[in-house]
C-alpha cells in the first residue's frame, strides 16, 4: 500500500487503481473501494475469481516475498458491494439517439455495451447462445464460476438499458446488410472460438471429444437443460486430458465431477519451473509451472510427450492411445523443434480423450459478410489507434481482434473500443481509456 512505484499497474491491462482500493479496505472504506475497483473494471466479479493476475507477478513485494493477493481483495470488494447494495442500475440521464449492435455477450462484449450505454447510445447485444455471458457461461465449470454470479450483473445491464437478443446467430439468422442498415455502428466481440485439432490416426474415433463441447454440454447439464444431444460424461472412465492450459485444468475438474475413474494430463511442452525462467524476470509474466485446483484433486500430469495415434475397437469407440516423450531441441539460427526419443512408445488405456489445444483464431461468416481484413492468423484486422476495421462504423475488440486471451484483456478490450466507437459516433468521447477511469454518467 504504500509502494514507491506501484508496477502492478503495469501488469494489469486494466490499469486497475490496486494500491488506492488496498488501502481502502484496509482503513475500512470499503465504499471507497468499490467506486475505484469499478472506476476501471467493469465486472471485478468475474476477474477476482477468474483471473491469473499478471497484477501479482508484477508485484514489488514478489520480488522476494509471496505478492499482495490482489484477485482475492477484488473478489472481496466486489461481493461486499453487491451484499451492501451499492452496486446499482445507473442509466444515463441522456440518450444520443445513436444505435450500437454488440455481436457477442462475453466480457469483451458486456463491457463494450456497459461503456457505450454509458455515453448514452441505445445498445443491442446479440448473442447466438441461448443466455448471455458466453465462455464466462458455457465455458466456465461451475466450480470456478457460479453462473448466479453472471445472472447479477446482467439484470444490472437489462435495467441500465442494454438490450439482449439470444439464441441470434449473426451472419447466420441476420445478414451484415441489415446490420449496417439497422446500427450506427458495429462492435464485433465474438470469442476465437476455432478449435485446434489434433490429426492422428483414429481422431474420429467416438470418444475423442473437443474441450469446448465437453465444457458446454456439461454447463448446460448444471443449468437444467434437458436436449444436450449426445451424452458426453466421464463417469466411469479412464480419462486422458491433452492440454495444459487452463481449458485442460477445467476438463480436469469437471472429469472428477462427473466420476471419473482417473484423469491423465498431457502436455507437449517440458515441465516448467515453478520458479521464473531466466529471461522473465520481474516484472513481466513468468511461463512457469501452475498447478490448478483440479490439478490437485489427483490428476497425474506428464510433460514432454506427444499423442501419436488414437486406438479402437471394431465399433469406433476410442479404448486408448499411443505415445511418445520427446525432447526439445534449438537448432542454431532456428526455433526451437521437438523430437520424438526412440524407444518410448507407450500405450494407455482411454475411453474418453478431452482435447484442449487452444484456438486458431475466430469463426468469419459475419466477417466475410461485412468485408473485412484478415490476419494469417483469422483474427480481423483493427486499427490499433481506434480498433476500427477497414469498414467504417465496424469496430472489434478482445479475442477477435488479438487472439485468444485472458479475461482482463477481452474487458480493456471492450472498455478501449467503447471511447473509439463513442469518438466515431460523436466526434469525442466521455468514455475513458485506460487507467484514466470512469467520468461522470451524461
Amino acid at each position: 500500500m504504500d509502494c514507491g512505484i506501484p508496477f502492478c499497474h503495469s501488469g494489469c491491462p486494466l490499469g486497475n487503481l490496486i494500491p488506492d482500493f488496498n488501502d481502502a479496505v484496509y482503513r475500512g472504506k470499503w465504499d471507497k473501494a468499490s467506486d475505484m475497483l469499478h472506476a476501471t473494471n467493469n465486472f471485478p466479479e468475474f476477474t477476482g475469481r477468474l483471473c491469473p493476475a499478471p497484477c501479482e507477478e508484477a508485484c514489488v513485494l514478489g520480488i522476494n516475498e509471496d505478492p499482495v493477493t490482489i484477485e482475492n481483495i477484488e473478489k472481496n470488494i466486489a461481493e461486499t458491494a453487491f451484499e451492501k447494495g451499492w452496486i446499482v442500475a445507473e442509466p444515463p440521464m441522456n440518450r444520443t439517439g445513436k444505435k450500437v449492435a454488440v455481436i457477442g455477450s462475453g466480457p469483451a462484449g458486456l463491457a463494450a455495451a456497459q461503456q457505450l450505454n454509458r455515453a448514452g447510445h441505445l445498445v443491442t447485444v446479440f448473442e447466438r447462445d441461448e443466455k448471455p455471458g458466453g465462455l464466462l457461461r458455457y465455458g466456465i465449470p461451475d466450480f470456478k464460476m457460479e453462473k448466479h454470479v453472471i445472472d447479477r450483473r446482467l439484470k444490472v445491464l437489462e435495467e441500465e438499458g442494454i438490450e439482449f437478443k439470444c439464441g441470434v446467430h449473426v451472419g447466420k439468422y441476420i445478414k451484415a446488410d441489415t446490420l449496417k442498415a439497422d446500427f450506427d455502428a458495429v462492435v464485433l466481440c465474438g470469442g476465437a472460438t476455432v478449435r485446434r485439432n489434433l490429426p492422428i490416426e483414429g481422431a474420429d474415433l467416438k470418444g475423442v471429444v473437443q474441450a469446448m463441447e465437453f465444457l458446454p454440454q456439461n454447463n448446460r447439464r448444471v443449468d437444467g437443460v434437458k436436449e444436450l444431444g449426445e451424452e458426453i460424461l466421464a463417469k466411469g472412465k479412464d480419462v486422458v486430458v491433452i492440454g495444459g492450459g487452463d481449458t485442460g485444468s477445467d476438463c480436469i475438474g469437471t472429469s472428477f465431477r462427473q466420476g471419473a475413474k482417473s484423469v491423465s494430463n498431457f502436455e507437449i511442452m517440458p515441465m516448467g519451473s515453478t520458479e521464473r525462467p531466466e529471461g522473465q524476470p520481474w516484472p513481466f509474466w513468468p511461463m512457469r509451472l501452475r498447478t490448478s485446483s483440479s490439478h490437485k484433486e489427483g490428476a497425474e500430469r506428464f510433460f514432454s510427450i506427444s499423442t501419436k495415434k488414437f486406438v479402437g475397437d471394431q465399433d469406433g469407440n476410442l479404448t486408448g492411445l499411443i505415445t511418445s516423450e520427446i525432447e526439445w531441441i534449438r537448432e542454431p539460427g532456428k526455433s526451437m523443434v521437438l523430437k520424438e526419443v526412440e524407444g518410448t512408445e507407450k500405450e494407455w488405456k482411454c475411453e474418453l480423450a478431452l482435447l484442449a489445444l487452444g484456438f486458431t483464431g475466430s469463426e468469419m461468416t459475419i466477417a466475410e459478410q461485412l468485408g473485412l481484413e484478415a490476419d494469417h492468423r483469422t483474427n480481423i484486422k483493427a486499427s490499433e489507434k481506434d480498433y476500427m476495421t477497414n469498414v467504417p462504423g465496424v469496430f472489434v475488440a478482445g479475442d477477435q481482434r488479438r487472439g485468444q486471451s485472458l479475461i482482463v484483456w477481452a474487458i480493456s478490450e471492450g472498455r478501449q473500443a467503447a471511447h473509439h466507437v463513442d469518438t466515431y459516433l460523436m466526434g469525442e468521447s466521455v468514455l475513458p481509456l485506460k487507467g484514466e477511469g470512469d467520468l461522470p454518467r451524461v
